[in-house]
Order: structure tokens, then C-alpha cells, then sequence
């Protein structure tokens, strides 16, 4: 239904994921509001919807506690000139999209002045920290989730909650295009793929490198035939990757590929991977896969405690199974890293069991995110009317 009430509609994302879910957002908002205005913090993506950004998104793109105080009175001058804006002109509702730490405070203020609010991307809530709940219970008129599991810990609470979908499983097609990309990568057709991907972050790759470097190197050992492919985010990213790859005594043939990481990914046979949203693509791209992750023990102990969920792979989750290995922490060697690709490799029935697996969650996830959420948002501010 179409409306041509001149809506304004506030929207905070905080990074580069949030501003790819506004700028989507923007587009189904505007076919039930052609006339709104859109206004808030965004990025380059929601600004070429037509969005009017007051402070510019980089400024809230925070990494790490050290980051954080050194930026905290920024931070909060922010805020502050948010909030004042939206009480001195009221937007029809208030949306948060992720970046929790900062937009749920600002939800919450909002909520308070009377004007409706949302948040887009629920916090893991469900996985550690589980009180915080309580918090979101009074920051939030509207939770949407992203995954059916999450929304059902809500509803378990009595938090108002809508269950969009995830717009990755959207965008990226139900069968994957494995021969063409090999193609466009300048892969052999017939000869096996490894994806390797250590993670994004330097911090990652320092941790995470070399174990599955020599993972690959055992493989190798066992399979010669297999094509070893990594993509690296970004310059940096690909000189590390580098440099750990001169330091191993055997030398290991391997493509570095600069960004593309969905296109090696869907080139692979079997994916080696950190656990994170890579875990999520590759099961959208219906790869077998196996995680493995590492942390300092001081952190691995402190985490353990507080996490509540018996998986971290987010397959694992969403099916509420073990689906895909998990080694993490002293179980991830690179043999034993090295034996579960192998085992995933070479047994085709395992393959195909976890492709059918994966196809169903996937259509499970394809839910059509943007125009869900936006019908969501658009029934509360209706219902306020």
C-alpha cells in the first residue's frame, strides 16, 4: 500500500554492513512512502538512496576498547547532537541498524520522548550476556532478527520481535556458479579447491594464518591435486599472508587473490575458515566446510564461561546441529584441521548430504529481508498513528 504521507524516517547505521541494510531498507521504505524524508548517520549507499547523513559514518567506525576511549567524547558529542536533533524535530520512528553499544542508547532516549524505535540486527543476546535483554526491553518498540532462532529467544522474552531474513541469502543464488568462477579465477576445472580464509583482521590472520597454512601443507602432503586458494581482503591483509607464507620451511603453492573472497569461496570444493559471517556465505554458497578458531587462553577461558550456545559456527545455529566440525581453540592442529578437509574432499555422500542441508536453510534465510523489514517498520509506525 502506498502512502503519501510525508514521513520522516531516522536511520543510524554505524558501519559498512549497516549501510548496505539502510540503503536496502531506503528502497522498500520509499515504495510504501514516496515522499519521506530520510535522515540519521549513514554511509555512501544510503546517501545515494537519497539519505541525508548529519554526521559522516566513518566518524561512529570504532574498532577495538583502545579505539573506543581514545574517540569516547566524540562519541558522545554525537549522540548528543543526534538526540537533540530528533526532539527538536520528531521522525516518525527511529531505526538503529546494528553498532548496538551505540545505537540502543539513542533507541532508548527516543523511546522515552515518545517517538517509536527500532533496531535492525539483534545483538547476540542469545548467545552471551543474556540480562541484556532487559535493556533492549525498554530501548526497543520492534526488534528484527535476522535468523529464526533469534527471534524466538525474543518472543521467549516478550520483546517485539519480526523475523526479516537475511538479505546475504537474497542476493546470492540458490545454486552456486562453481565452473565460472574457477573460470574468472584462472583455476583448473577438474582439479579440487581449498578456499583458505584466515579472517579479515591483522589481528586474525596472525593468529590463525600459520595454523591453517600448515593445514593446507599437510593436505598437500596427501592430495598434490589440490588447488590452494586465498583471498585477502585488502593490500595489508595480502603482505601478511605473504610473509607467513615465505616463512614456512616447505614451500607451497598457492593463489592469493585480492578481495573476490565470495567468488573464491564458490570456486572451492571445501572451505578452511575462522568462525564469523564468512561461515554463513560459504553455507549459502552450499560448501562444505570446516572452522577452526583461536584465541588466548586468558580470553578463550573468559569467553567459554559466558557463552551459552553449544556452537559458534553460524550453520551449526541455524540448524541447531552439528553440521559442519568445529575445532577450536587446543583441538585446532593443523592435522586435525588437515584430516577434516580431507574427509570433505573425498566423501561425496557427506558432500551431498550437507549441500541438501544447506539449500533448505537457505531458502529458510530467503525470505525477502528488505521489503519484510520495511512492512515491519512501516505496520509500527502506522499502528502509532
Amino acid at each position: 500500500m502506498v502512502s503519501n504521507q510525508k514521513k520522516t524516517i531516522a536511520i543510524i547505521a554505524g558501519e559498512a554492513s549497516g549501510d548496505i541494510l539502510g540503503a536496502g531498507l531506503i528502497r522498500a521504505l520509499r515504495k510504501r512512502y514516496p515522499q519521506a524524508r530520510f535522515v540519521g548517520i549513514g554511509g555512501d549507499e544510503m546517501i545515494a538512496e537519497g539519505f541525508h547523513s548529519l554526521v559522516p559514518m566513518e566518524r561512529l567506525s570504532v574498532m577495538g576498547l583502545v579505539e573506543v576511549l581514545g574517540r569516547i567524547r566524540e562519541l558522545f558529542r554525537i549522540r548528543a547532537r543526534l538526540l537533540d536533533y530528533f526532539f527538536t524535530t520528531p521522525p516518525d520512528v527511529v531505526i538503529g541498524i546494528d553498532s548496538p553499544d551505540f545505537t540502543l542508547g539513542i533507541e532508548r532516549r527516543c523511546r522515552e520522548f515518545g517517538i517509536p524505535s527500532v533496531h535492525y540486527v539483534s545483538p547476540s543476546v542469545w548467545a552471551w550476556r543474556q540480562k541484556r535483554i532487559f535493556k533492549i526491553a525498554k530501548s526497543v518498540d520492534l526488534m528484527l532478527t535476522l535468523f529464526p532462532f533469534e527471534a524466538r529467544f525474543y518472543e521467549e522474552h516478550n520483546v517485539p520481535v519480526a523475523f526479516v531474513g537475511h538479505p546475504l541469502a537474497d542476493r546470492i543464488d540458490l545454486e552456486p556458479g562453481t565452473a565460472s568462477a574457477r573460470a574468472s579465477l584462472g583455476l583448473e576445472p577438474e582439479k579440487p579447491v581449498l578456499a583458505i580464509l584466515p579472517g579479515s583482521r591483522s589481528g586474525e590472520v596472525e593468529r590463525l594464518g600459520a595454523l591453517f597454512l600448515e593445514a593446507a601443507r599437510w593436505l598437500q602432503a596427501r592430495r598434490s591435486d589440490v588447488q590452494l586458494v586465498i583471498p585477502c581482503v585488502n593490500r595489508e591483509r595480502e603482505k601478511q599472508v605473504s610473509e607467513l607464507v615465505a616463512s614456512l620451511e616447505v614451500s607451497l603453492p598457492l593463489t592469493l587473490v585480492r578481495g573476490r573472497s565470495r567468488e573464491v569461496m564458490a570456486a572451492s570444493d571445501v572451505v578452511l575458515l575462522a568462525s564469523g559471517t564468512a561461515t554463513l556465505e560459504a553455507m549459502l554458497l552450499k560448501k562444505p566446510m570446516v572452522v577452526g578458531y583461536r584465541l588466548s587462553n586468558f580470553s578463550y577461558k573468559v569467553l567459554s564461561r559466558l557463552v551459552s550456545v553449544p556452537w559458534v559456527a553460524l550453520p551449526n545455529l541455524l540448524a541447531q546441529k552439528a553440521l559442519v566440525p568445529e575445532l577450536l581453540q587446543d583441538e585446532a592442529t593443523p592435522e586435525k584441521l588437515g584430516e577434516a578437509v580431507l574427509e570433505r574432499l573425498e566423501n561425496d555422500q557427506e558432500r551431498s548430504r550437507l549441500q541438501a542441508a544447506f539449500l533448505e536453510l537457505h531458502q529458510t534465510l530467503r525470505q525477502g529481508a528488505d521489503e519484510r523489514a520495511a512492512s515491519a517498520i512501516s505496520a509500527l509506525m502506522e499502528s502509532r498513528n
